[in-house]
């Protein structure tokens, strides 16, 4: 991340200021709630790929600031609600808003910053910014829909899961790109590239998120590791190691994501089966497929400091440990 931050880190400053400013409300406890999530940290990957692709595309404006706020604001509001819908607990390393402030207050902010998200698009006044943006966040609801459909699903394929990456994960930061493609006016053909790039690497992003869940460190992770099979979540990791396990292991696998709680002989076991059968390397090789491919859609912009950042910024999303 050392060199985008060498090129965005003023802007990025920025945008924590415009995210403050956004969250006015004469509600105290939206504040209180939307500041706590926001102190917590983060990579800010998604703005800073706003900031990135508007660089890239020699946008000269001011406009890219308040539009990677929304960018955060609508993420934000993803995790309120993602929180509540998995029972977290901890998120970032710290408690979750829910675990502080109830599922209710957590929800309710979370529409706010929905709701406020397009409120800050309309003020913008571009109706593209508004087309790609408002058309992530009906994805994105669908996406949410569709994991739960899927929860438990042991006959989960590996196309259909990453449908729902693309959808719950991948789809808002291939609008973060396209989006600043669309602010430096590039054409119809370098906008839908920009767009393939944050694509590709959403899935890859989200490919690695889910081998973290089973090889991370817990406190460099900065949520629980397992919790993905603690909510019957069956990710890439897993659906390899399905397919290849027997099928006394498939039984007892089957009995673990469906239960109420997860012990830790229970997760040992499953541990145990995806380092055996190779889920990790699997999906860590499979993540590397996407990042190539998002690095193949950048291939039609000319070389510049700016592009080398968003090759960098690739190759981190593959070798994070968090």
């Amino acid at each position: 991340m050392e060199t985008a931050l060498e090129l965005i880190g003023d802007e990025l400053k920025q945008v924590e200021q415009q995210f403050k400013k956004d969250l006015a409300s004469d509600v105290p406890l939206i504040r209180k709630v939307g500041e706590y999530v926001l102190a917590s940290g983060g990579k800010r990957i998604r703005p800073a790929l706003l900031l990135l692709s508007a660089k890239l595309c020699e946008y000269r404006g001011d406009r890219h600031v308040p539009l990677a706020s929304v960018i955060e604001f609508i993420h934000t509001a993803t995790l309120l609600h993602d929180d509540v819908v998995d029972n977290a607990n901890i998120r970032r390393g710290i408690a979750s808003a829910n675990t502080l402030w109830g599922n209710e207050a957590s929800v309710l902010v979370g529409d706010f910053l929905f709701s406020k998200s397009f409120s800050l698009m309309v003020a913008d006044g571009d109706l593209n910014v508004l087309r790609v943006l408002s058309g992530a966040t009906t994805m994105i609801a669908e996406g949410e829909v569709l994991q739960l459909v899927c929860t438990s699903d042991l006959s989960l394929t590996e196309e259909r899961y990453i449908e729902v990456v693309k959808c719950k994960t991948a789809v808002l930061i291939s609008a973060a790109c396209q989006a600043g493609a669309i602010l430096g006016k590039v054409s119809s053909e370098l906008e839908q590239d920009l767009s393939e790039f944050g694509m590709q690497l959403g899935i890859a992003f989200q490919l690695m998120d889910d081998v973290l869940d089973y090889a991370a460190n817990q406190a460099e992770f900065g949520k629980s590791i397992g919790h993905d099979l603690e909510e019957g979540k069956i990710t890439l990791p897993l659906i390899h190691t399905l397919q290849l396990c027997t099928a006394d292991e498939r039984e007892r696998i089957g009995e673990i994501v469906t239960a109420e709680e997860l012990s830790d002989d229970d997760f040992q076991f499953v541990f145990d089966a995806v380092h055996r059968y190779g889920g990790i390397e699997f999906t860590v090789s499979r993540a590397r497929e996407y990042i190539s491919r998002a690095k193949q859609a950048l291939e039609s912009f000319s070389p510049s400091p700016v592009k080398s950042a968003l090759v960098e910024l690739s190759d981190y999303v593959v070798t994070r440990q968090r």
